[in-house]
């Protein structure tokens, strides 16, 4: 899959490396409820600067985003794209995090990342990692518009799709685009659930 065969809806724009703090901010602001991350960081600032940062060194420059006006962003990495973070990345987060959020959110941090990806698919597939909508603009269908221009061009190429799902409250939404739950990441024992989630193509 290139970004070519994805067909972005009305309404929709995609978004490089010049617009790395609008998909943060906008990320920053739809996760700013979420279970997960608040166990994670214990605090907004830290979940700002994740999302930040990864819109910033990863996704941007590296994924397919785009974004709804200034209230809905999606980060996608496309098949055969490259993820990880690098010593540099990893030193970007953790300095940063210590001084917001205490060591403690370093810790948890460095164990999420590497609890993703002991159970992260190693078949070709398209990972999304966030898909945010504002607070303001939740509740009007915005995340299905957002979601579904990618999970259209797998259907037609026959790709899967892969994310985790850091709030109980979407999986709903996830199992009604055809996401099933294929286990289940906690870093340490008092963690929230983060669930992975797979979505295989659906033919026409």
């Amino acid at each position: 899959m290139q970004s070519s065969d994805i067909v972005l809806h009305e309404g929709l724009v995609r978004a490089g490396p010049a617009e790395a703090r609008k998909l943060g901010d906008i990320t920053a602001d739809g996760f700013r409820n979420d279970p997960f991350n608040h166990w994670l960081f214990g605090n907004f600032a830290g979940i700002s600067h994740l999302f930040h940062l990864q819109a910033r060194r990863i996704y941007a420059p590296r994924g397919y985003c785009y974004t709804h006006g200034n209230e809905g962003a999606c980060m996608w990495m496309l098949p055969g794209g490259d993820a990880s973070f690098s010593t540099a990345d990893y030193a970007a987060f953790a300095l940063p995090t210590l001084f917001k959020c205490g060591p403690g959110a370093v810790r948890r941090g460095i164990m999420t990342g590497e609890a993703m990806d002991k159970v992260h698919p190693d078949f070709e597939h398209a990972y999304l990692f966030s898909i945010a909508v504002r607070p303001g603009a939740q509740g009007k269908g915005l995340g299905r518009k957002l979601i579904a221009p990618v999970l259209a061009a797998c259907d037609r190429l026959g790709v899967p799709a892969y994310l985790e799902n850091s709030n109980p409250a979407n999986a709903g939404f996830y199992g009604s685009l055809g996401f099933v739950v294929c286990g289940e990441i906690r870093p340490t024992p008092d963690a929230p659930p983060l669930v992975p989630m797979v979505r295989e193509p659906r033919s026409a």
